[in-house]
């Protein structure tokens, strides 16, 4: 499937309709209500969908599914380097080290490794630096989760502002990457390939259509779930080789995989860390009531248990989360990252989004003032008729979102089954009324003779 990168919205989670049966589960287990059941047949709303997985792990019949890269794309380059997200290293067995997961990733077609844990090392610097130098704004909420990002473009527009300005760790890992080649294989910027693996929908999505930047140094993302089974073929091998030229991270790069481990790398004492959507819908609704006004940072992750919990990820979040725990105890806390360099790179825009995150409003009922208002006095009206149940048998996941449906001209009354209930009756009790009218047949004369 190609989509142009031309198009308003681009999404990584799309509809196998063949598999589809419309049973109406993944409308209500979606955050931001990006999802109608109409014919038989769900459809999802570009506008309102932030690519968060959730109806990849909740539908029954595997119809929802993520459009990532596969190593083909590997072709398009002289030399490619793999980025593995933290929380790719908390999916293989106990005995399977970090240096033979990296080789096993060579034996699979990458040049090169650099560990994204390294880069979310730097990040970690970055962002206390700047919570230290910027006490205007609380809570600061952390960039690293695109799902989140959208979530509050598309339900939280007002605290775009609150969004920490810092480069997520993929960014920095393939900018820290291509530079480094550049220096020590004298090759040019479009000859190396730097693919991201990852555990969510939502990277790709940030990958096509980057928020905050003008353009995304990542040429690619392919899912753990793609590569998960080439990569265990091959753990094992001899592991003998030249090491990296990127080097290796501690532990609290590699903490960044489940959720707290973001903060715990930060190293701040009065910060929160939130993780799945839902909640993290809910510490967003606090913030937007200013009730977090003495909380300095807020590390908000759509999955749960973080990165680990991500829809394309293989291995169960519960073991992967002990897994990462262990590894980073073993890895330690000394990180090869030299501060005053991250320091001043910070200080010279390195880290810094390029341009602003613009809202992107979910509800808008007309592009014109005066028929929007028409529109949502009409939509108050339907709501007060329609049951009150939200029981998401009509398509949509409740009553209001019913309301804007028709009101939009996409749904009808009469897809409430409890108002379809009630008109069937009306129906009926009309013909009943007419039937009664209607005079007598030829037999029915002859039999009352």
């Amino acid at each position: 499937m190609v989509i142009s990168l031309q198009q308003e919205y681009y999404h990584s989670v799309t509809l196998n309709v063949d598999k589809c049966k419309g049973c109406t589960n993944c409308i209500k287990g979606c955050p931001t209500e990006a999802i109608r059941v109409r014919k038989g047949k769900a459809h999802i709303l570009e506008n309102k969908c932030i690519d968060c997985g959730e109806c990849i792990r909740i539908c029954p019949n595997g119809a929802k599914y993520a459009i990532t890269d596969n190593l083909s794309k590997l072709k398009e380059f002289k030399f490619n380097v793999a980025l593995p997200a933290p929380s790719f290293f908390g999916q293989f067995k106990k005995e399977a080290s970090i240096k033979s997961i990296i080789f096993a990733l060579k034996k699979i077609g990458f040049d090169e490794v650099y560990q994204v844990p390294l880069a979310a090392e730097e990040v970690s610097i970055a962002i206390r630096e700047y919570i230290n130098t910027h006490k205007e704004m609380r809570p600061l909420i952390s960039s690293s989760c695109p799902a989140v990002l959208r979530l509050i473009q598309v339900r939280f527009p007002e605290l775009i502002k609150n969004i920490m300005p810092v480069k997520p760790p993929m960014e920095i890992a393939a900018q820290r990457a291509k530079e480094i080649i550049i220096e020590k294989m004298g090759l040019r910027p479009e000859e190396i390939g730097a693919f991201f693996i990852s555990p969510c929908p939502a990277k790709v999505t940030a990958v096509r259509q980057p928020l905050g930047l003008n353009k995304s140094s990542v040429d690619g993302v392919i899912s753990i779930s793609e590569i998960f089974g080439d990569i265990v073929k091959n753990l094992g091998d001899d592991e003998e080789e030249q090491a990296s030229i990127f080097g290796e991270a501690s532990g609290l790069g590699i903490g960044w995989g489940r959720a707290g481990g973001e903060n715990l790398a930060i190293g701040g004492d009065n910060y929160l860390a939130v993780d799945g959507i839902h909640n993290c819908i809910g510490v967003l609704e606090e913030i937007e009531m200013n009730k977090l006004p003495d909380i300095d940072y807020i590390e908000c992750q759509a999955c749960i248990g973080g990165c680990i919990g991500g829809a394309l990820a293989v291995e169960s979040q519960y073991i992967a989360r002990v897994k990462i725990r262990r590894l980073s105890e073993k890895l330690g806390t000394k990180s090869p990252i030299k501060k005053e360099k991250v320091i001043e790179d910070f200080r010279k825009g390195y880290f810094d989004l390029e341009n602003a995150i613009l809202p992107k409003p979910s509800m808008k009922l007309d592009d014109d003032l005066s028929e929007a208002i028409r529109k949502m006095e009409l939509l108050e009206k339907t709501v007060k008729d329609l049951p009150g149940l939200d029981c998401g048998s009509c398509g949509s996941p409740n009553c209001r979102a019913l309301a804007e449906d028709i009101v939009k001209g996409q749904a009808n009354e009469e897809d409430c089954i409890f108002k379809l209930r009630d008109r069937v009756k009306q129906l009926a009790g009309e013909m009943y009324d007419l039937a009664q009218k209607l005079p007598p047949t030829l037999d029915a004369k002859e039999r009352q003779e």
